[in-house]
């Protein structure tokens, strides 16, 4: 049994009359372990893909099990409690709250996850280290540059131990170098056996993943399979 495995699945949204077809009878398997990239254009259809893989959305058609759940029709109060236990986000604008300093913003899924204060402060410093920032625990994000913003958001997409870890469009707001160090983090984390799922419109970034989902108007133009 694949991780992740998508069947037969459409998202279709309207416009009075008028019906869109964000995903169109989308069929994947993503394995335990598997570092792909999901590639397209804008409006492609990618990101909508991301949501209900990341269990942000749900599909009007077809069916999804993740780690051994079909989730296609579970509740709101269902998919938050699934994406708090088995994924992690890492978004490009990092997302971290301003008010809370490093070490309290990694702490953010544990305390929704229901985790003692101990526990969470010894699993996010520790989550910390990983990405080389223990010193940083009691800064702000603003006292922060972009790519220690980033590290810091994968610490705490981290901190949970997800199943997949998500990465949608992760260095597109760094430079250069600083995006070519986050990616090697996300190399790193591979090599551990790491699921991670990168979303991204560039192919040169798409081509650090061994493998490529190319998604055009709906449907899986490549890489795809079961």
């Amino acid at each position: 049994m694949a991780l992740v495995e998508l069947r037969n699945i459409s998202k279709v949204y309207r416009l009075g009359e008028e019906e869109i077809r964000a995903l169109d009878d989308v069929t994947l398997d993503i394995e335990k372990g598997e570092f792909l990239s999901i590639i397209g254009p804008s409006g492609s259809g990618k990101s909508t893909l991301m949501h209900i893989l990341g269990c942000l959305d749900t599909p009007t058609r077809g069916t999804i099990q993740l780690d051994g759940l079909m989730i296609q029709d579970a509740s709101p109060r269902e998919l938050a409690r699934i994406r708090n236990e088995k994924i992690g986000f890492v978004f490009q604008f990092f997302n971290l709250l301003p008010k809370l300093n490093v070490v309290q913003n990694v702490e953010l899924p544990m305390i929704y996850g229901g985790w003692k204060a101990r526990e969470r402060r010894e699993r996010a410093m520790e989550a910390l280290r990983r990405v080389q920032l223990e010193n940083r625990s009691r800064h702000r994000p603003s006292q922060l540059s972009g790519g220690q913003q980033q590290r810091v958001a994968i610490a705490r997409a981290l901190v949970n131990d997800p199943r997949i870890l998500f990465a949608d469009e992760p260095t597109g707001n760094l430079d250069s170098h600083t995006g070519e160090i986050i990616l090697g983090m996300f190399r790193d984390l591979h090599a551990e056996g790491r699921t991670i799922i990168l979303v991204t419109h560039d192919a040169e970034i798409a081509a650090i993943s061994p493998r490529r989902i190319e998604i055009r108007d709906g449907k899986v133009a490549s890489g795809g399979g079961t």
